[in-house]
């Protein structure tokens, strides 16, 4: 990657993990989500766009998962990254956009991630889940 060796690469992607599911289980705020995610470097915001869209893939989103996202995401459903993510099967390209357009598809992918995610704790690990990031413990720090 670009910018960033591959020790930064991999506390970036750890990081990332951390606030993307904080923010999926109500552990954080969207807005906090971002707002950590505005102070990466571009280099840093695209290795977490390609991340997160590797959790909305092993999530197998739905496209009823991509409206509802984009509908909590506050993009508008036009944006680039909504129209991206509703596609049927959705297009996954986010770290390729503009980078006008991160902070919008680190909104629409992590809302898309966390009805999708929330749907699969409800269903497919509702009671015999092993995922150690559905259980995760009151964050103590800030955002």
């Amino acid at each position: 990657m670009p910018g960033t060796d591959s020790g930064d690469g991999r506390v970036i992607r750890r990081e990332a993990e951390r606030v993307v599911n904080e923010v999926a289980q109500g552990l954080r705020t969207l807005d906090d989500g971002t707002t950590w995610f505005s102070a990466l470097s571009p280099a840093g915001r695209r290795e977490v766009l390609r991340e997160v869209a590797g959790y909305a893939m092993q999530a197998h989103i739905t496209s009823a998962d991509g409206h509802a996202g984009v509908a909590r995401s506050g993009v508008k459903p036009t944006a680039n990254p909504s129209v991206m993510i509703c596609m049927d099967p959705p297009r996954y390209g986010f770290a390729a956009l503009p980078a006008d357009e991160h902070v919008k598809a680190f909104r629409v992918l992590v809302s898309v991630f966390s009805v999708a995610d929330t749907r699969r704790r409800k269903t497919y690990c509702k009671g015999t889940c092993g995922h150690d990031w559905h259980n995760l413990p009151p964050s103590v720090e800030g955002p």
